[in-house]
């Protein structure tokens, strides 16, 4: 059986529905209506080896900040579910990628505990019509619905774009290697025997 989910959410301000795969060939179709977060979806789908279709109808009318968020949700939640028990799952990753002059670092724990740090300083900006505030707040969104412990650091850059897109590379990364099976063993990676 594989580790697949579909997960939907509507509400007043947004209706998204996503597929996933964990066990793809990072293939993606993705519309949220908002062109850079698309490239980055894309970026996830790409380097994590994840099949993602995605499509999502917001109020970006208001601005982007209710479709970024609950995309990040659903992810989130999708995420969780293809994992299932967790059995077998190598749990951690700690990955760093760069580019051109920014490096950014991934550190995950499939741990069941959502929880967010972001040790990064971004301007209030934006990139094309995309406000790279929301960054963060997609990346905490996810975190805490896919029950992940996430830690993010940029430790240099000097392109914006870069950056961001550096995050998005490491994550997908490290999200990879967290939610791979581990052949030595089928059992939940935990002394509790549950995450």
């Amino acid at each position: 059986m594989g580790r697949t989910s579909q997960v939907k959410r509507s509400t007043k301000e947004t209706e998204i529905e996503v597929s996933l795969d964990l066990d793809g060939q990072g293939e993606s179709e993705v519309d949220t209506a908002i062109p850079f977060l698309d490239h980055m979806l894309s970026q996830l789908s790409r380097h994590g080896y994840f099949d993602i279709k995605l499509k999502a109808k917001g109020d970006i009318q208001i601005d982007y900040h209710h479709t970024v968020e609950d995309v990040g949700i659903v992810l989130g939640e999708a995420f969780a579910k293809a994992l299932g028990d967790k059995k077998g799952i190598r749990r951690f990753a700690d990955t760093q990628a760069p580019l051109n002059e920014a490096l950014a670092q991934t550190v995950i724990d499939i741990s069941g505990r959502g929880y967010f740090v972001f040790n990064a300083t971004l301007p209030k900006s934006k990139i094309g019509e995309f406000d790279v505030e929301l960054v963060p707040e997609f990346f905490q969104a996810f975190a805490t619905n896919a029950g992940i412990t996430l830690h993010m650091n940029c430790p240099y850059w000097e392109n914006l774009h870069h950056i961001v897109e550096a995050l998005f590379k490491s994550f997908a990364r490290a999200l990879d290697t967290a939610c791979s099976l581990d052949n030595r063993t089928d059992q939940v990676p935990s002394t509790k025997g549950k995450l």
